[in-house]
């Protein structure tokens, strides 16, 4: 069902003038109901977690704090994202941009080294190791988070689908094809295309993980490629973390899409993962953000993707926000159903779908 845009506005007009009169509301916690929400984000880096070992690690605080953080905010679930070009990007002062290109097997060698990081944590902080839908409900149920394991840029793929075997029996159920770092796969917003959109090797990956049911994810792709990738798969896909564009000159404007990409994606039965990055001027402008994706492909095609502890400048930077983040949704005039769709519903049902 998709939200209409008069009618919400009509709300907020008339709404307007009484709760400017009743601030008592703010202390409503609107998040409270008999029935707990399920709440999902589609990309996560909890503590940085995959630099582990390396420079860039700020030690085990940064995590501790957010898996508390997961827990205080009653997080049912989230992707937590390998990174496939870490050891081959630098942050610079225009941005994130590739350093160097891999070494032959040096990448799949780095898959290795941040998979059995991730798991360590994963056994060692009472998270649930998530492959299935049902974990969701398991989660839900315990009280705990449910860890599903996805891959930020196919580069350690080096081009060989086969290498998705291997993956997927790992437990890892998403790769987003591309990240800051051109690879053999497709095109990406912020370099030069080399592949006219989706290369032969990528249109293999594509297949290889439809076959597999694994997630595909279109985040960081250009339109070019996320539309090539729409019209050969037959599973739906995601943008983990995009958000739309607007007329302005913004930080990270270069990773916003623009509406017809955004469909495409909702097309095939698929959600974009709302980004609270500094693209974002604030958390307020974040839930507006999120409304014009809902009025551009509707209630069943929106989510949560937070990028936590790898975004640029925040406006959603900790997950004890979960329920602020329900709360501002519901002040907006959302209906109940609506909201808990944007905030798991929706990952549950492409998860299922796809999974």
């Amino acid at each position: 069902m998709e939200i209409n845009q008069v009618n919400r506005r009509d709300f907020l007009q008339k709404a307007g003038s009484f709760l400017a009169a009743a601030p008592f509301l703010n202390n409503i916690d609107f998040s409270i109901d008999d029935k707990p929400y399920l709440s999902f984000d589609f990309h996560a880096h909890p503590g940085l977690f995959f630099a582990k070992e390396t420079k860039m690690y700020p030690g085990d605080g940064m995590l501790k704090k957010t898996l508390a953080d997961m827990k205080e905010g009653k997080l049912t679930g989230a992707f937590f994202a390998l990174v496939a070009d870490a050891k081959v990007i630098e942050i610079g002062p225009t941005g994130v941009k590739p350093s160097r290109a891999y070494e032959p097997n040096e990448a799949w060698a780095e898959y290795n080294r941040q998979i059995k990081i991730l798991k360590d944590v994963i056994m060692a902080n009472d998270l649930i190791l998530a492959t299935k839908t049902s974990s969701l409900d398991d989660a839900l149920k315990n009280k705990k988070t449910a860890a599903f394991i996805s891959v930020e840029g196919g580069d350690f793929l080096e081009g060989n689908a086969s290498h998705l075997d291997q993956m997927y029996q790992d437990g890892v159920r998403s790769v987003q094809l591309v990240h800051y770092h051109t690879n053999e796969l497709g095109d990406l917003q912020t370099e030069q295309p080399m592949h006219n959109g989706l290369s032969t090797a990528g249109k293999e990956v594509v297949k290889k993980m439809n076959k597999l049911k694994m997630l595909i994810d279109l985040a960081h792709a250009t339109e070019a490629t996320t539309k090539a990738v729409c019209d050969i798969t037959d599973a739906p896909v995601i943008i983990s973390h995009s958000i739309l564009q607007s007329g302005d000159n913004r930080p990270m404007a270069k990773r916003a899409i623009n509406i017809e990409h955004a469909k495409m994606v909702a097309r095939t039965g698929g959600i974009i993962g709302a980004w609270p990055s500094g693209f974002n001027t604030s958390f307020d402008e974040f839930i507006n953000n999120t409304l014009r994706l809902v009025d551009a492909v509707g209630i069943d095609h929106v989510g949560l993707g937070t990028d936590m502890d790898g975004n640029f400048k925040p406006v959603f930077s900790s997950y004890s926000q979960v329920p602020e983040w329900i709360q501002k949704l519901k002040s907006k005039g959302l209906k109940d159903e609506e909201v808990r769709k944007i905030v798991g519903g929706n990952a549950k049902r492409v998860l299922g779908k796809v999974l």
